[in-house]
């Protein structure tokens, strides 16, 4: 296998990784696909955007900074939109992941701009190393060996502390981790914050494949994030993981096989692909302990 063509799979399934992962993570617990979430990527976005051209931050603190406005963002709107319907209907909380993702876009729109901005990125995002023979950019690399500790550190919170068991047995069965005494409230809200620093550490790499950011920079890592949750499996984080690195795989073998004249069809494709995993397997590469019950 080309070392070039691996290195860029490992790297594009490492960045879809960590959009399902963090699209998983809440629906898990809340049996909630939170389409909000291409938002909090937005924000990580322009968190960047405002700290290194406004407040004239040095490279690594504008990192921070667009993380944390991915996280602080995410815990808001559980607290303030999704809470308040957590006892209404499935479709109550739909309803409301939509109204929180275009009341995020609007209100960038109006305070900041519609047109595009510029995102300042340290030199290392535009270099490129050589590894026997292969060229490939800085970024890869960096993404693949983020990734990989990203996933290490979530495996020993989950494992190893007694919030990360509790989140588990909350997916698992929510009412019955209720009765034994684990503060609901807690439990969710660690997932939205779980999920808004995925989503801020993928908009990192996700901004610095254009450095640029704009109102509906969220929309396509969201469709990504959930086309490779449902690949992989909506009811497993593991399965999430691998629905990304297997998305990456086929979204780069597409790339190199069609003819030039399909390659804008290679959407088209990857949602024939979905298709065909809904038809054959509707559970997704890795099956988890799936259950009917909802948060009250």
């Amino acid at each position: 296998m080309d070392l070039e063509f691996l290195i860029n799979t490992l790297s594009l399934g490492s960045l879809y990784a960590l959009l399902a992962l963090g699209l998983v993570l809440v629906y898990g617990i809340l049996k909630l696909v939170n389409f909000a979430y291409g938002e909090y990527i937005m924000i990580a976005g322009y968190g960047l955007y405002f700290s290194a051209t406004v407040l004239h931050m040095p490279w690594w603190a504008t990192m921070i900074f667009g993380v944390a406005a991915a996280v602080l963002t995410s815990y808001l709107t559980e607290l303030a939109a999704f809470r308040p319907v957590r006892n209404k209907s499935a479709n109550a909380l739909i309803v409301t992941s939509f109204a929180v993702s275009i009341f995020l876009q609007n209100a960038v729109l109006i305070l900041v701009s519609p047109r595009a901005r510029a995102v300042q990125l340290p030199p290392i995002f535009s270099q490129t190393v050589n590894i026997a023979g292969a060229t490939t950019p800085v970024r890869n690399l960096l993404i693949i060996g983020t990734t990989i500790t990203v996933l290490i550190l979530l495996s020993l919170l989950m494992k190893k502390t007694v919030l990360g068991m509790a989140m588990r047995a909350a997916a698992d069965k929510f009412t019955t981790t209720r009765l034994m005494g684990v503060p609901a409230n807690l439990v969710i809200s660690a997932a939205f914050i779980i999920s808004g620093l995925l989503a801020g550490i993928a908009s990192i790499f996700w901004i610095g494949r254009s450095a640029s950011v704009d109102p509906v920079t969220g929309a396509a890592p969201l469709l990504i994030a959930f086309i490779a949750t449902v690949m992989g499996g909506m009811h497993s984080p593991t399965g999430a993981v691998v629905g990304g690195f297997v998305y990456g795989l086929l979204f780069n073998v597409l790339s190199i096989t069609l003819p030039a004249s399909m390659i804008s069809y290679r959407d088209a494709f990857m949602f024939v692909i979905v298709v065909l995993f809904l038809l054959f397997r509707p559970e997704g590469i890795i099956k988890g302990g799936y259950t009917e019950e909802r948060v009250g």
